[in-house]
């Protein structure tokens, strides 16, 4: 008898992890479900945006003061309808909006907080270039028969658990951890299923790429010149890496996760602490570089120990393979300068 491939769903999986846990109630696990649905309809309106008009700008801007695309806000709508009802989650986030987003009180208020930015890289959007969906979860601090409070949300990246980024590209792809290992999932529009691919994903330690806007060089400090110039291997300092830059976080991380790399994005004088968001972005995805064998910085310390103090504070991020990190951190250290 011809035996087929073992299939894998992401539900098949969730459970099977779960049973390894035996204080686990499933509230977690069914986080997990409603992400992974979100992202099913997302890669829809993704898939078919030059179709149904839903590319383009809105014609407002968000809370940071960015020009928001039409699929900014049905990603964002779609993220927290498939929250907000479930009693879950006790108080949500988006990098879209500039207040806490609190739960309906009828059903509930769970004990997780949920953050988000809903779609990464949407300036890519009509280009048809890879973009995506960042996740963080954490349990909540405060107590649990009353609602969220934004100190539930103020809480470092190293508390997270779980946290996870879909990547709407040539495929879609959803990569998540809960703090032991780093799981990749492929969806197959066939079945509208997401599928495992990898149970266990290790970055290299050492990458073959660098991923930096060098378009800003002439704003940046001497010490993130000389970072550069050590990746690029033309100071003599270290081994030429190759120029990989995508313009999408996740779609750049992504790469860099699987091949070996590191995606740099440092602050200037028009942007002191850089452009990226620490929760929703740089914290979801250190905690996912650090579980892949990985590491991530600020130039100075592990992003996942920054304590944040605003929903929309922003940092330096250097993240990436483990010893290229740490070269960039030397290189720093050696010019004066490091951290945020």
């Amino acid at each position: 008898m011809v035996q087929g491939p073992k299939v894998v769903t992401i539900e098949r999986f969730i459970i099977e992890q779960e049973r390894l846990r035996p204080e686990a109630t499933g509230e977690l696990s069914n986080l997990l479900y409603d992400i992974a649905l979100a992202a099913k309809i997302i890669s829809g309106y993704v898939r078919r945006a030059g179709l149904v008009d839903v590319i383009g700008a809105a014609g407002h801007t968000n809370v940071q003061g960015e020009q928001q695309q039409k699929l900014d806000v049905l990603a964002n709508e779609t993220i927290k309808q498939s929250f907000r009802h479930t009693g879950r989650v006790c108080l949500m986030a988006s990098e879209e909006e500039e207040d806490a987003i609190p739960t309906p009180a009828e059903y509930g208020s769970g004990k997780y907080v949920v953050l988000f930015d809903p779609l990464d890289g949407s300036s890519n959007i009509d280009v048809n270039v890879s973009i995506g969906t960042i996740f963080s979860i954490h349990r909540r601090v405060s107590p649990k028969d009353g609602p969220g409070i934004m100190q539930d949300l103020l809480q470092p990246g190293r508390e997270q658990v779980a946290a996870g980024y879909i990547i709407y590209g040539s495929s879609t792809v959803m990569v998540y951890t809960l703090g032991n290992g780093v799981h990749f999932f492929t969806l197959d529009p066939t079945v509208g299923e997401f599928l495992l691919m990898n149970p266990r994903v290790e970055t290299p330690a050492c990458g073959v790429y660098y991923s930096v806007n060098e378009s800003h060089y002439p704003w940046w400090s001497p010490g993130y010149r000389r970072v550069v110039a050590t990746l690029k291997g033309v100071d003599g300092r270290g081994n030429g890496r190759n120029a990989r830059y995508i313009g999408s976080l996740v779609a750049d991380f992504h790469r860099n996760l699987v091949a070996g790399g590191i995606f740099l994005y440092p602050g200037d004088p028009h942007s002191p602490h850089g452009k990226l968001r620490l929760l929703y972005e740089c914290a979801p995805l250190a905690y996912i570089a650090e579980q892949a064998g990985g590491a991530a910085s600020d130039g100075a310390r592990p992003i996942l120990d920054v304590v944040p103090t605003s929903l929309h504070q922003r940092t330096p991020l250097v993240i990436g393979s483990r010893d290229d990190v740490a070269l960039v951190e030397r290189t720093l250290k050696e010019a004066g300068e490091g951290g945020s």
